[in-house]
């Protein structure tokens, strides 16, 4: 069996996650990685079993990377407005800094593996942010909601600006550059949204 060639192993990760952007879930092959890496089918075999191998470990080490960027200098113990900032900005900091493996995270969450990645790479957010939620509401800063709809008032408008900053234009194809500005209108309103 040969060896693993670290820089060759990095190459596959980072073509991996190119393509899957650019070509989705099922325009992905393994023989397209290969060709586009310069190197034979058998030498992925070296790194992952097959395709779905592949794109799970990729998935849980983009996800495991996003969580915990996701709880970075955030406390369940802070107050509701604070820690949805510290959310947002974390949220903000990882897909500033990763915009591909954020792009490919998207994929992957609406591919067959969604479920697999998702539960192998939350780790402890979850029940973080189940406290930081929990305490919100015992303290009266936050209206008592159902999971979906607090996810969706509290991070739908920020995820449709970052969707838009990806894609620089927002509707209509007007140009779209995030602004600092904006993220703190938007926050803004959000809480006012979501405080008794």
């Amino acid at each position: 069996m040969r060896a693993r060639d670290i820089d060759k192993e990095q190459l596959v990760k980072k073509t991996a996650i190119k393509m899957l952007v650019d070509l989705g879930f099922e325009g992905f092959s393994m023989n397209k990685l290969a060709k586009a890496c310069g190197i034979s089918v058998a030498t992925l075999y070296i790194y992952y079993n097959d395709k779905d191998d592949l794109i799970k470990k990729i998935g849980i080490e983009i996800g495991q990377n996003f969580f915990e960027t996701a709880i970075r200098n955030f406390s369940p113990d802070m107050s509701f407005a604070e820690g949805l900032r510290r959310q947002w900005d974390n949220r903000i900091a990882f897909a500033m800094e990763n915009m591909l493996e954020a792009k490919c995270y998207e994929v992957i969450r609406h591919s067959p593996h969604a479920d697999y990645v998702m539960g192998n790479s939350y780790g402890q957010f979850g029940d973080i942010m189940r406290e930081f939620c929990q305490n919100a509401i015992a303290r009266k800063q936050l209206v008592p909601l159902s999971f979906e709809v607090f996810w969706c008032i509290a991070y739908g408008p920020l995820y449709n600006m970052m969707r838009f900053h990806a894609e620089g234009k927002s509707i209509g194809g007007k140009p779209f550059t995030f602004s600092e500005k904006q993220k703190d209108e938007a926050l803004a309103i959000v809480i006012k949204a979501l405080t008794p």
